[in-house]
């Protein structure tokens, strides 16, 4: 199942990571896929603020991975793509299959540790502050995920 909407500032995309974060359970992956500047860390931001994660979110770019453990549940947030052409076998997997929710983005370079079931969240700057977000769900859960979002985030 898919669903594309749009966000048109950057209160409205965190909103959607915070919608987000009260529906995803432990062990939860989402991929996260969009160029540079399309919102990605911003729509992370929105997760930690509901997951009540009182750190400031910032990109994982120089350093592959930033967890954040202080929030109802651990908040882990990778940045896969320095890891191109790289031997994946840092360890990644125990926070992939770990204890909180986890979200990859470049999730290309490291497919063999992502799990079946998942989401895949598409973010697209469409001029200003304007975001089209496309989400994707692979298994029961994460379907039934996006009727919720159709319902509240809609065009």
């Amino acid at each position: 199942m898919e669903y594309t909407f749009t966000t048109n500032n950057r209160d409205q995309t965190m909103a959607f990571g915070s919608f987000l974060a009260l529906r995803l359970v432990r062990g939860d992956v989402v991929l996260l896929e969009g160029d540079l500047g399309a919102g990605k860390t911003t729509l992370v931001g929105g997760v930690a603020k509901a997951l009540k994660v009182h750190e400031d979110v910032i990109s994982p770019t120089f350093n592959i991975m930033k967890c954040y453990f202080k929030g109802t549940i651990p908040l882990y947030h990778i940045d896969a793509y320095r890891l191109e052409n790289q031997n994946i076998e840092l360890g990644l997997d125990e926070y992939i299959e770990g204890d909180g929710v986890c979200f990859i983005e470049w999730p290309q370079f490291i497919m063999p540790l992502i799990p079946d079931e998942r989401l895949e969240v598409s973010l697209h700057n469409v001029g200003g502050d304007h975001r089209e977000i496309t989400i994707k769900g692979e298994g029961k859960r994460f379907e039934k995920l996006i009727g919720e979002v159709k319902e509240v985030f809609h065009d």
